[in-house]
């Protein structure tokens, strides 16, 4: 498989051309990729209208993963998460969109910005911000007790802790009602490759995003938007519209090249380098389980390790981790959460399980997970919180108050409060524990 953009590139950096266009750095060596850094010049296409080196870039990730089209991102799942939404939305009066709670905030601010109204889907007995577990039921119990037909029904799968849903039983529900499924798989591009393909267009979904950069050789930034094949004909035919919306005018050639390299690598070594990496990581899970730690999460490529039970906190296993070099991906009191690729060296897994060997055993700790609110009271909609003059205020002083932005650091970057919901004391002791310590509500 041809990679057009990089060879495009190449030619030209090679030329050693008089560069009379923008990056300021006209090729000079500050970094060292400056000179693979261009902009959208003659004979480079233009990503939001490509017909050229793009275009047949984009045709190759579309056969690679089996879609109607995969259109590139060069600012991550979240540009992908806006246009999702705006496509779900548009030509409707009023949109809904059913919602399961543990979205990343991108989907709050999008909802804003199409200016939909959000009915959420919780688990029955969440056990962490980062985690809502629903099944195909409590999708259906939404769906029959709507009002209004909704848009489309959002999911996250998998979720930052390594939770997968079963996509290929809520897609038929979904049909059932004649209701698209978009899911956000920032965390899953590489299930479309795995021996049998858990990918959600695979499964059912019409519409998905896919951050690249988090388990594929993709630099930061890069991401697909898939459109199924049986996808409503809107959402392929507005799609380009909908990412160059809200996207710059100025896309990263570097990440372009990044994905347009990455096609030739999947069609390539790809699978037979994930099958080690799947082998590894399920080696390292059963090294972990017999050591007597607790896991959690269904994911291949993801370890989400429960350490209270072992008597340690997520804090303290990361600065455990720190000392033998090893940097997780995230961490708080009630996990730790690493995550691997195709690229994780195999001394990599061994020098992990080294660090672990050393970790004696200790007294457990107890939970104390707060719980969050299962049924909060939404006073004004998601655009006019975000939208309405604002305030910072201390976490001790929030509750009765409208929340305005969703105050949480990435990752997780799952909101506690959404924007126009009444924080009650409940919600405020949520906050704290979560380390947030200053909030924004509505004045």
């Amino acid at each position: 498989m041809k990679a057009p953009i990089v060879d495009f590139v190449k030619g030209y950096s090679n030329k050693s051309s008089v560069r009379a266009h923008m990056p300021g750095h006209k090729g000079k060596s500050f970094l060292g990729a400056e000179k693979y850094d261009i902009t959208e010049i003659d004979g480079a296409d233009v990503l939001y209208s490509p017909d050229g080196i793009i275009e047949e870039s984009e045709n190759n990730a579309s056969s690679l993963f089996g879609t109607r089209h995969s259109f590139y991102s060069t600012e991550g799942s979240s540009l992908c998460i806006r246009a999702m939404v705006y496509l779900a939305c548009f030509g409707k009066e009023k949109p809904l969109i059913l919602a399961q709670r543990n979205v990343h905030k991108a989907f709050i601010y999008a909802a804003a910005l199409s200016d939909c109204e959000v009915k959420w889907i919780f688990e029955e007995s969440s056990a962490h911000l980062c985690s809502c577990r629903i099944t195909s039921e409590d999708v259906k119990k939404a769906l029959s007790e709507s009002e209004q037909k909704p848009a489309a029904v959002y999911l996250t799968s998998p979720d930052y802790l390594g939770n997968m849903l079963d996509i290929e039983s809520i897609s038929k529900v979904c049909n059932c009602y004649d209701v698209p499924l978009i899911v956000d798989n920032a965390h899953g591009a590489y299930l479309n490759f795995l021996p049998e393909n858990q990918h959600p267009i695979k499964l059912g979904a019409s519409m998905c995003c896919d951050s690249a950069h988090k388990t594929l050789p993709v630099l930061t930034g890069g991401a697909y938007l898939h459109i199924s094949e049986n996808a409503p004909e809107s959402f392929y035919e507005n799609a380009r519209t909908a990412l160059s919306l809200f996207a710059s005018t100025s896309p990263s050639y570097l990440i372009l090249q990044s994905l347009d390299l990455c096609n030739t690598y999947l069609a390539t070594d790809y699978k037979s380098n994930l099958l080690r990496a799947l082998r590894k990581t399920e080696d390292l899970k059963d090294f972990l389980i017999h050591r007597g730690f607790t896991l959690e999460g269904n994911e291949k490529l993801k370890i989400t390790i429960s350490p209270l039970s072992y008597g340690y906190t997520g804090y303290e296993l990361s600065e455990i981790m720190k000392t033998h070099n090893i940097y997780c991906e995230f961490y708080d009191r009630n996990y730790l959460v690493m995550m691997f690729s195709a690229e994780t060296e195999d001394s990599d897994f061994e020098k992990i399980k080294k660090a672990f060997s050393f970790i004696e055993m200790r007294e457990a700790l107890e939970t104390e997970i707060p719980e969050t609110e299962s049924s909060p009271k939404q006073v004004l909609s998601i655009r006019e919180a975000i939208f309405s003059p604002s305030e910072t205020i201390p976490v001790s002083e929030c509750a009765g108050r409208i929340c305005a932005t969703p105050t949480v650091s990435c990752p997780p970057a799952i909101p506690v409060a959404v924007s126009g919901e009444i924080i009650t004391e409940k919600t405020a002791k949520a906050f704290a524990y979560y380390g947030i310590d200053k909030i924004r509500v509505v004045k």
